[in-house]
């Protein structure tokens, strides 16, 4: 289909944005663990907690199992006394088990039905492209992203806005200025302000 990406590409993309993300949180300050985000009612510490939720959930859904054979492991606290290396260590655990061989073909029992893993590592590419823009900007970092998993993330997510919208799943468009960058775009579509900060 013209327009899409390849397997190799897209886990390449995906391995980007979990690198990225695992930088960021590398920056995050000992007293920083408390600042507000841009996500509504959560600090930094539970914006990390929710991706590295999402990291160690990939691990048995791309090998087959299903939600409820996976069950309540990974509810509550996943960082413990040592966040910085908790996500670490999700990281690598989510980036073997995107990468085993013939992962990318499975189809991933999700709670929103049986979805092709493509599709399901699309969805984690977001997620580690906008929290990780929401962890920079609260702690002050770099918050620029990879631009082909912008691009790449911008254009998984063109068919797919109305029903994130629907399912109440990110927030309302943000307006934005003529000339906006993709990066900004993307953001937008998400729900985030570009301009945000923390409150002085």
């Amino acid at each position: 289909m013209a327009g899409t990406i390849d397997g190799m590409d897209l886990l390449e993309t995906y391995r980007r944005s979990l690198a990225e993300f695992t930088d960021r949180v590398d920056q995050v300050g000992p007293g920083q663990w408390s600042e507000p985000t841009p996500c509504p009612d959560w600090d930094v510490r539970t914006l990390v907690n929710h991706v590295v939720s999402e990291d160690r959930w990939s691990v048995p859904l791309l090998a087959g199992r299903t939600i409820a054979e996976v069950g309540d492991r990974f509810d509550g606290d996943q960082l413990g006394d040592d966040p910085i290396a908790a996500a670490r260590d999700a990281a690598a655990q989510a980036e073997i088990a995107a990468t085993h061989p013939g992962a990318i073909e499975r189809t991933v029992h999700l709670s929103a039905g049986e979805t092709p893993a493509a599709e399901y590592l699309h969805q984690l590419l977001a997620e580690h492209l906008i929290h990780g823009w929401d962890l920079a900007v609260a702690i002050g970092a770099e918050p620029r992203l990879d631009p082909d998993a912008v691009r790449e993330c911008a254009r998984w997510f063109t068919g797919r806005v109305g029903d994130y919208r629907r399912d109440q799943l990110v927030r309302s468009e943000v307006g934005l200025p003529p000339g906006a960058d993709e990066q900004d775009r993307l953001l937008a579509a998400f729900g985030r302000d570009p301009n945000w900060a923390p409150a002085d």
